[in-house]
């Protein structure tokens, strides 16, 4: 139980109810919240003064709905009952009722279910984080949602741990704002399962400098598409696996100068359809073959510009421009049920590849 409260709060706890118990499938009535008002926070009031406060809500821009209906009540004048001259009856009036209030949501419960759910099956947000924002997004919505997420208890433990994920995004955000390199070390897992700094050769820690350009979700991780400044090409690098970043005073390498850039600005649509494992590596006009219960993953991967050729009660023939790693990937994953046929050079370094691979399992007792 609350302790009693002064009038002007009234109309932040008749928010506060709005925000907990209603939405378009829960409706209170001026009666009901005024029984709320005076259990949870001690406060006696008639249904005139929740009805002004609700209408100044939404005077203020608080989307609420509600119910008119019209109800015939007794005509009184200074509390007594006024009756016809005429007729002795008991004269009636017509009053205006509302009722079955509710806040309208920015968002609705299946939206907010998408949001949580995306960042359930993400593994790049550590599980506090993860698991404070899952929170804060039921806050969107009445007590009513919140009782029916069961999610939290099914969070997977093997979540990143990097505790400064924000922090790396913030500041690679502010040095994408600012067109500024930034510095970092690089973490990656040792056998003992853990995460170390990725070391040189000499066993000092190695530094990486970088010119930021976008940052991008894929497969449950977020990747840093950037210039690692030694070299002239496109590089990708997990967000949660950043240490210690600092930005820099440099000015970043425009994007358009890199090597694979044809002196045009990224294209994060185009460039994560030619990435779909996040590879570094040249874009290359690839054919291949599959066999046709593959059509979809060849979409869901390559997306909807692949061009289609040849079909048979076998398979299609796919020509698309993509990343030549991930062509290489995909093919290695799914043989035999995809064969590169174009470029020669990339069907001969797939071939000998398999080949390894059939040599080391034979070798295998």
């Amino acid at each position: 139980m609350y302790e009693k409260q002064p009038k002007k709060l009234l109309i932040m706890n008749i928010l506060d109810i709005l925000q907990k118990y209603t939405d378009e499938d829960h409706r209170l009535s001026q009666k009901k919240i005024e029984e709320l008002l005076k259990t949870e926070y001690n406060m006696d009031v008639d249904r005139k003064s929740i009805r002004r406060n609700i209408m100044n809500l939404m005077d203020c821009g608080y989307d609420i709905e509600y119910s008119e209906s019209i109800r015939m009540v007794p005509v009184k004048k200074k509390g007594k009952q006024v009756y016809d001259p005429k007729t002795g009856e008991k004269m009636m009036e017509e009053n205006v009722v509302w009722s079955d209030f509710y806040l309208v949501r920015k968002f609705t419960d299946s939206e907010l279910r998408l949001l949580i759910d995306g960042l359930l099956f993400s593994r790049h947000i550590p599980y506090s984080q993860c698991k404070e924002l899952v929170e804060k997004i039921e806050g969107l919505s009445s007590d009513y949602f919140r009782s029916r997420v069961k999610y939290i208890s099914t969070l997977p433990e093997d979540k990143t741990d990097n505790k400064a994920l924000f922090y790396n995004i913030d500041q690679i955000d502010e040095a994408i704002r600012t067109k500024r390199k930034i510095r970092f070390k690089y973490l990656e897992y040792g056998t003992d399962k853990k995460m170390h700094v990725k070391k040189r050769e000499d066993g000092s820690e190695r530094i990486y400098l970088i010119s930021p350009y976008q940052m991008a979700a894929r497969e449950g991780k977020y990747y840093l598409i950037c210039n690692y400044d030694k070299y002239d090409d496109i590089s990708n690098y997990r967000v949660d696996r950043i240490k210690d970043i600092e930005i820099t005073d440099e000015p970043w390498k425009p994007f358009e100068k890199l090597k694979w850039a044809n002196k045009s600005r990224l294209n994060l649509s185009d460039y994560m359809k030619k990435h779909p494992y996040m590879y570094s590596s040249e874009d290359v006009q690839v054919t291949f073959r599959v066999v046709l219960p593959m059509i979809s993953d060849v979409i869901d991967l390559f997306g909807t510009g692949v061009r289609f050729s040849d079909k048979d009660e076998t398979g299609v023939t796919v020509t698309t421009t993509t990343n030549e790693r991930a062509v290489e990937q995909f093919a290695l994953n799914y043989a035999p049920d995809v064969m590169v046929l174009r470029p020669e050079r990339l069907r001969k370094k797939i071939v000998e590849k398999l080949k390894m691979a059939v040599k080391a399992y034979g070798e295998k007792k």
